[in-house]
């Protein structure tokens, strides 16, 4: 491999295959999740509800998580992916049919919102099994001295449409509403499942196939429990998430502080894609290894300054460009954790590792809804926002104190190893 080739891991073309059913995976899911967002804010008016939304599928994430975990380490990773996309494509389905008129014409609002946080509620289920399933899967199609280059591009394209999904759906329902966007999300699914069966089936690398799940699942948070690294990164960008989170009240600012409706909405949503879009290329060319425990420090405190800042902002184009800040010092953030993830676990431990990092971050995005709905209902909306910000630059402070070993972190003495085998 050529030395600091940006373009090292895509030269492999089932990782491309695999890049492409990843970013169409987590763009329909976050699309999705908006529209549902959406479309419970205008049944309610509450932000409480939003809050719940959030609640209905983290729980079942953080509660599966270890299982899956377990699961996913134990069995083939294709076949487990191929169950996964199903098990979205029928959820979709169903949100499908309650947004549409002649099917729900008979249904009451309250079976409306009960139903669709029963939906939510499956999905989270879901996708305990599926980051564990796609992360493990990464390892298996680049060769470990590709994988921070492959780290970087995955985490990029994941943060890119995670924010893009969501922009997307705002403008989607303006030009095709509600209904018309849950079929389009339907029609991705149905596509996922068409570039899974360009990818081939992987070999377990687990040594201890059949391994009773108590002691699978101790195994697993021991390691993480003792490895600083890895507890570090992921205590650190949950904290962030779950108090920085304000992008599960961009509904009430779009529609009652901004007053920019489902177009402006749209483009608050499209603001921190961009500001992804461009991270990714800066990543590829301008590897984060190096400092990279100060990087991420560095990244999580300027992400909080700039969800204060869109928080107190009555100005349109002050809290698009601190949006789009957000996205750009989130995305070192995802770029640096991923790596770390990916260098730091063994691969018969993939699974359970991804599993307590979706505990602890994955999920942690729902629990920011739910907490920025509940803290908006208590204290109204600006001021919780300008809260959870608040916190998150207290704590990266007090991480940054508190623990010398992560200011230093340097993963390039890992890659270097890498290099070398």
């Amino acid at each position: 491999m050529a030395k600091n080739d940006p373009y090292a891991a895509l030269r492999i073309r089932e990782f491309n295959i695999f890049l492409l059913l990843r970013f169409i995976m987590v763009f329909s899911w976050s699309m999705q999740f908006i529209v549902i967002e959406w479309e419970v804010y205008s049944l309610t008016k509450s932000a409480l509800s939003l809050g719940i939304v959030g609640l209905m599928e983290v729980v079942p994430a953080i509660f599966m998580a270890l299982f899956a975990g377990h699961f996913v380490d134990q069995n083939e990773k294709k076949g487990l992916l191929l169950k996964c996309i199903i098990g979205f494509l029928i959820i979709s389905l169903g949100l499908f049919l309650l947004t549409w008129e002649p099917f729900r014409g008979n249904l009451s609002g309250k079976t409306i919102l009960y139903s669709i946080y029963f939906l939510v509620f499956l999905g989270g289920i879901v996708r305990a099994f599926l980051g564990p399933t796609i992360f493990s899967l990464l390892s298996l199609i680049v060769p470990k001295n590709l994988y921070p280059n492959a780290a970087t591009w995955s985490s990029s394209v994941w943060q890119i449409s995670s924010v893009l999904g969501p922009a997307v759906a705002g403008f989607s329902i303006t030009i095709i509403g509600v209904h018309g966007s849950m079929l389009f999300v339907l029609a991705c699914s149905f596509l996922a499942l068409i570039i899974l069966s360009q990818i081939s089936k992987k070999p377990i690398l687990n040594p201890k196939i059949g391994e009773p799940i108590m002691q699978s699942l101790k195994e697993g948070v021991k390691f993480v429990y003792n490895n600083k690294t890895l507890l570090g990164a992921i205590s650190l960008d949950m904290v962030a998430v779950l108090f920085g989170g304000a992008v599960a009240l961009l509904p009430i600012y779009a529609q009652d502080i901004l007053k920019v409706g489902p177009e402006g909405f749209g483009v608050l949503r499209a603001a921190p894609a961009l500001g992804a879009f461009i991270t990714m290329f800066i990543s590829a060319y301008v590897p984060l290894n190096k400092n990279a425990g100060m990087k991420l420090l560095f990244s999580i405190f300027a992400f909080g300054i700039c969800i204060i800042v869109f928080g107190i902002s009555t100005l349109f184009w002050l809290s698009v460009i601190a949006l789009f800040l957000s996205g750009v010092v989130d995305g070192i953030s995802v770029v640096i954790r991923q790596t770390i993830l990916q260098l730091k676990t063994p691969d018969h431990m993939r699974g359970r590792v991804s599993a307590v990092n979706s505990i602890f971050v994955g999920s942690s995005n729902e629990l920011g809804a739910f907490e920025s709905g509940l803290t908006a209902k208590l204290m109204g909306t600006v001021t919780s926002v300008v809260f959870g910000g608040t916190m998150t630059l207290i704590i990266v402070v007090f991480t940054g104190f508190a623990s010398p070993s992560f200011r230093k972190l340097d993963l390039q003495k890992d890659i270097d190893e890498n290099d070398e085998q």
